[in-house]
């Protein structure tokens, strides 16, 4: 369990990882070395997962954003691999409903989506694709720590 200074910790590092422990210690009350030792303790439980930076996509050549659901004609729940070896696949869940998986796409051009979705129908398993492609985004948030 996580409790509420935690909780502060997890927020304020979302907001920027890179700060330094003595500043998060003051945002909770505690000296910088507790709040490294409560953020070590976070790493070690699977709480905190993994230290990342944002990058604008579009600066990087990720400006087509698209989500896609697969339908198959089999159980999808083991084609994990198959999805992480498509570079472009950002995401990908096991859903309920008229489709199996659905997968988040950045692709640089809609011929660059194209060749994704052709990789993806190439999944054994697959039967079928429908893109939707984003035209703007309002928001995108991260996970809140907060119950």
């Amino acid at each position: 369990m996580v409790d509420q200074i935690d909780r502060t910790l997890l927020g304020k590092l979302q907001e920027d990882a890179g700060q330094p422990y003595a500043e998060l210690g003051r945002a909770v009350g505690l000296s910088a070395g507790a709040a490294h030792e409560r953020v070590r303790k976070l790493r070690e439980r699977g709480v905190i997962r993994r230290t990342t930076v944002e990058v604008d996509p579009a600066a990087v050549g990720g400006g087509v954003l698209a989500f896609v659901m697969v339908d198959s004609d089999a159980w999808m729940g083991d084609s994990a691999d198959a999805f992480a070896a498509l570079p472009e696949v950002l995401e990908a869940h096991v859903i309920a409903g008229s489709a199996s998986v659905m997968v988040k796409v950045r692709t640089t051009t809609t011929a660059h989506l194209q060749d994704v979705l052709r990789r993806i129908y190439a999944i054994d398993g697959v039967s079928g694709t429908q893109a939707t492609v984003v035209l703007e985004t309002f928001f995108e948030r991260p996970v809140s720590p907060q119950a």
